[in-house]
């Protein structure tokens, strides 16, 4: 029986109507921010743990980005790389060592000051004891051989082959700072919410799966040079609760019970207009979603089986029947927001009769239930999910009936994320799907490099590997875009990567609000927000 899908765009025509920006700006009647209050926001999904450096999950990482600052800030309209912690910094001729020089007078919630040393036990604590939890943040650390304490304010960072990547991999809350108190601890401890960071809130409750609140940091002065005002927030707490029901949560705010709230989907829109709320949406850079297919196993080792998957998906559909006007179809293994982003979008173009040549000619012959088999085997492979992103199901479900229609079965194995890391790091599946933000095209290596995750399990393939490590060495801009460009091409027609839409953040919120923002990397800054009505 053919399950029917959850469409998520049932009023998507409606959706148009709602504001729509990359940030909840001021009115003209508004006057100058107002400090204090508490905001009250709703997450779709559970923070997975308290620590920066292990955060994944954007509604983790919308907890987590409040409380660390990060030696540079990456800004969100130009891609600049702008001073934080780090008043200056300077990138060694061969991109090996980067040095930087703090900015004085920065101190961590628990009063001990930031140092060059606290930069050096930082990065050692992710690089040599993290790495198995923090993979995104060790990703950023590749080669990493140590942090030089040159003086109290300046911290050399070097590594033992080109990385032109580390200097915005430095802007990110992953490699964001913690005080030693925090570093000196397990990974598993560093989940619990006790973590001491320079930002402009602190922890002052967390409810592991339940909740997490967070206080003002009296006496805050060095924010980022992107950031809209200096001194401290201006809310006095931030309060995040779990509502996984999207209906709860639309209910919630247009209630006046939450103040904003994650993953606001098209058909709360009208419930939400008539409350007076807005959705505020950007879409996210990195890796958009996608089918990663393991050429090892099964099928999916036949690169004409894997050529003939572009064609076969229909991605208009898939954005118009399941998501809505705020998601776009994906053009290629790059976001469209990613700097170095190619538009490869004419190598993705439906056409299932080409796809149907592609397998004809490979030799695989439909057979009586429609599904084709060459050799005695099926055509047939399991794909592994999570539900980390509401509409992963109702996608693949569609993507299920598409790619039938041309003889491919596909089964659908929804997992748990500790059943999915597992079996990832078991090499235990056929294809996964997923995405990962990053503002940065090095994204690439850190999924399909060989010394990246690399869960295609592929072996050498030497275009592809001298662009993925070359655009390391590039120090000249256009330089690493062009090999960038190059990755984006090998990785498309090698097979290794099927897209299928680009993630985007819809946030709810309330009039209430002003200067909700999004970060570089589509994630909240909750630093400018402040409460008209409080």
């Amino acid at each position: 029986m053919k399950r029917p899908l959850i469409l998520l765009s049932a009023l998507a025509a409606t959706a148009t109507l709602v504001g729509c920006g990359a940030d909840g700006g001021t009115n003209a009647t508004d006057g100058p921010p107002r400090p204090g209050g508490t905001l009250r926001y709703g997450l779709s999904l559970a923070p997975t743990c308290s620590d920066p450096a292990q955060a994944r999950t954007n509604q983790t990482i919308y907890v987590t980005r409040q409380i660390v600052d990060s030696l540079t800030d990456q800004d969100p309209a130009t891609g600049e790389i702008k001073p934080w912690l780090a008043e200056s910094w300077q990138v060694g001729p061969d991109a090996k060592s980067f040095t930087f020089q703090l900015r004085d007078g920065v101190t961590f919630s628990d009063g001990t000051p930031l140092t060059a040393t606290s930069v050096q036990k930082n990065f050692d604590a992710i690089a040599r004891g993290l790495a198995a939890k923090a993979p995104l943040a060790a990703s950023y650390l590749a080669g990493y051989t140590g942090t030089t304490v040159l003086d109290p304010r300046t911290a050399r960072v070097e590594f033992a082959a080109p990385n032109a990547q580390f200097l915005q991999a430095s802007s990110t809350p992953q490699l964001g700072l913690l005080a030693d108190a925090s570093t000196a601890k397990p990974a598993e401890q560093r989940c619990l919410g006790d973590n001491i960071g320079s930002g402009p809130f602190t922890y002052a409750e967390y409810k592991q799966g339940v909740s997490a609140t967070l206080a003002k940091r009296a006496g805050y002065r060095w924010g980022s040079a992107v950031f809209g005002h200096q001194g401290e927030a201006y809310l006095d707490r931030i309060e995040f609760r779990v509502l996984p029901e999207s209906g709860v949560r639309t209910g919630s705010l247009s209630s006046g019970q939450l103040d904003a709230i994650s993953d606001a989907l098209p058909q709360d829109v009208p419930q939400l207009t008539a409350a007076g709320a807005k959705v505020q949406v950007t879409s996210n850079p990195g890796l958009p979603f996608g089918i990663q297919p393991n050429v090892t196993r099964g099928p999916l080792r036949d690169a004409a089986v894997r050529a003939a998957l572009l064609p076969a998906i229909d991605r208009r559909e898939l954005v118009d029947t399941v998501l809505g006007p705020n998601f776009t179809s994906a053009t290629g293994p790059l976001a469209v927001k990613t700097p170095a982003y190619v538009d490869l979008s004419n190598k993705l173009g439906f056409d299932a009769e080409a796809a149907r040549r592609l397998l004809d000619q490979a030799g695989w012959v439909q057979g009586g239930d429609g599904i084709r088999a060459k050799d005695g085997a099926r055509l047939s492979f399991g794909v592994m999910f999570t539900q980390a992103f509401a509409g992963n199901q109702a996608i693949q479900e569609l993507i299920q009936q598409q790619l039938r229609k041309i003889g491919v079965e596909v089964r659908l194995e929804p997992v748990s994320d500790a059943e999915y890391t597992a079996r990832q790091n078991a090499k235990d599946f056929d294809a996964v799907y997923y995405n990962i933000t990053r503002a940065d095209g090095d994204v690439l290596r850190s999924v399909f490099g060989l010394d990246g995750q690399n869960f295609n399990y592929r072996g050498p393939i030497p275009a592809l590997d001298q662009a993925l490590t070359g655009q390391l060495s590039a120090a000249d801009t256009a330089a690493r875009a062009e090999l960038i460009g190059d990755a984006q091409r090998e990785i498309l027609g090698n097979g290794l990567w099927i897209p299928t839409i680009e993630l985007s953040q819809a946030i709810g919120v309330s009039s209430a609000v002003a200067e909700l923002k999004f970060e570089a990397s589509a994630r909240l800054q909750f630093y400018d927000t402040w409460l008209r009505n409080r």
